[in-house]
């Protein structure tokens, strides 16, 4: 890994804008050799940094660069789009730990167009949501303090997500926390300068992000913390 990450080359934007146009097999094979020098590699180096920093401000979010950045190669059984390769970049941090990724997670994505820095929860499964609400319940008041800090809300923005019309069965109308329980989703994003991608600048403007966005995100990730724990106990008693 390189002392510093200068950032990707124009091409490799250039390579997402015709993968756009042409995002046929045919197209992508012999092209990638191409692929993996202007993008697979460099994101791979990336992530690298990107750990360095978290070691600094949330090393239990530290991810393997293989493990963190998703293949390129779309799953179309059961995607609506059936164009085999996708067109966005991608990379995610988990919690050490976590089982198939369950609980909040960094995540980072560019497009040709854009990049969004994200952390928090987007499609969490039916116990996991029990267990966020169960936990927001309790301690709202602690969430909606990190929620109103200044320096978040200039970095990343307000919280996001989808919400229930009606709160969800088993709490009641009037909790104070009505408009946090009706949320499926708890997440903050935060959309940066594409022009950042191909300068040094893009490993501090995406750390920056992250950083801030480390109480939230280990907020949420209180019910499933102890369980990590324990995992990792159990493993190094063997």
């Amino acid at each position: 890994m390189t002392a510093t990450f200068p950032g990707f080359s124009s091409e490799a934007l250039t390579f997402l804008r015709n993968l756009k146009r042409n995002n046929r097999r045919d197209w992508f094979q012999p092209r990638k050799e191409k692929y993996e020098q202007l993008i697979k590699m460099p994101m791979l180096e990336l992530v690298g940094h990107l750990n360095a920093a978290f070691a600094r401000f949330g090393p239990s979010y530290a991810t393997e660069p293989q493990r963190a950045v998703f293949r390129i190669y779309r799953d179309t059984r059961f995607s609506h789009d059936k164009t085999p390769y996708k067109t966005h970049i991608a990379a995610i941090f988990p919690r050490n730990g976590a089982e198939r990724m369950r609980g909040a997670c960094f995540y980072f994505h560019f497009t040709e167009k854009e990049l969004l820095a994200f952390g928090g929860v987007y499609a969490p499964e039916r116990d996991e949501l029990l267990a966020y609400r169960a936990l927001i319940a309790e301690q709202h008041d602690e969430l909606e303090e990190i929620l109103r800090n200044k320096k978040l809300q200039r970095t990343v923005g307000r919280l996001q997500g989808e919400q229930l019309n009606r709160m969800p069965k088993g709490f009641p109308p009037d909790h104070p926390a009505e408009s946090l329980l009706r949320r499926r989703q708890w997440y903050l994003e935060s959309i940066r300068d594409i022009k950042l991608l191909t300068t040094a600048r893009l490993v501090k403007a995406l750390a920056d992000s992250f950083e801030a966005m480390v109480p939230f995100v280990e907020f949420l990730n209180r019910p499933f913390a102890g369980k990590a724990r324990r995992k990792k106990m159990l493993f190094m008693a063997f």
